[in-house]
């Protein structure tokens, strides 16, 4: 092996270790990380060793757990696109959860999954729980089918086309065909909905967020499906008030210069 291909597999080593830890908030011991990865252990142990010295990771002596460390959070603050449309969003989140008492996301797609970049969550004992900073299949959400809407058809053919999609419950999508369809009707219709397809019991309404340069982001509010079924949470005004939060927070990216400090 020459050493420009040891040089990529270390780095591509590297990300995938910062990719996993990322996916599990309260860490991963040393015996986790060598389940999850088919790295030997001893390449392993020196890689984890370099990634915490560069702060990358940090170790907790007390609970043997690697958590995400502060240089990510360094670099991300430099990715002005999504700095940026998260501020000039945060006040439109803000009262949209104010007035429907529930948790409003703010996701971004990532090749073909959907990244929340931000959140507010509303009040009630009962909701959703999330993390900024996840990530899960598009088509497995109202806000990635959202998000997906904005792509090109022959885009969106090219990568579902004929193929078969994860069960992740029994209302999930699993036919790249059928996905096709549905995000035709999304674009037709200009929201989407997520029944119960990534966690059961749980529904979502979803819209993008689109400016000249197309959809740049998406807004969802998800609700226990009890709320709907009782009458409490009413799907027309759940999505009004999310359609009212995109229109605003596209008008704040397209005017700039009317962001106030509230909204930081």
């Amino acid at each position: 092996m020459t050493e420009q291909t040891q040089n990529v597999k270390s780095a591509q080593r590297t990300l995938e270790v910062l990719e996993l830890v990322a996916r599990h908030p309260d860490g991963l011991t040393f015996v986790d990380l060598v389940e999850k990865l088919p790295y030997p252990k001893s390449s392993l142990h020196g890689l984890l060793q370099t990634i915490v010295a560069m702060r990358w990771l940090t170790f907790d002596p007390r609970e043997r757990t690697y958590l995400i460390g502060v240089r990510p959070w360094e670099v991300g603050q430099s990715f002005r696109r999504y700095r940026d449309l998260t501020v000039h969003a945060r006040r439109a989140l803000r009262e949209a959860s104010r007035q429907l008492d529930e948790t409003v996301q703010l996701g971004v797609l990532d090749d073909l999954d959907v990244v929340y970049i931000d959140k507010v969550e509303g009040a009630r004992m009962l909701r959703l729980v999330s993390h900024v900073g996840s990530r899960l299949p598009a088509y497995v959400t109202g806000i990635g089918k959202a998000l997906l809407s904005g792509l090109p058809e022959s885009e969106l053919r090219a990568h579902y086309a004929g193929r078969e999609l994860t069960r992740y419950t029994p209302r999930t999508i699993t036919s790249g065909d059928e996905l096709i369809t549905v995000i035709d009707q999304v674009r037709e219709r200009g929201y989407a909905t997520d029944d119960g397809e990534h966690t059961s019991g749980v529904y979502c309404v979803a819209v993008p967020v689109r400016t000249d340069g197309g959809v740049v982001a998406a807004i969802s509010c998800s609700v226990p499906n009890a709320r709907i079924e009782s009458g409490e949470a009413e799907v027309p005004h759940l999505l009004e008030t999310i359609r009212v939060c995109a229109r605003e927070i596209a008008r704040a990216l397209e005017t700039p210069g009317e962001i106030g400090r509230d909204d930081r």
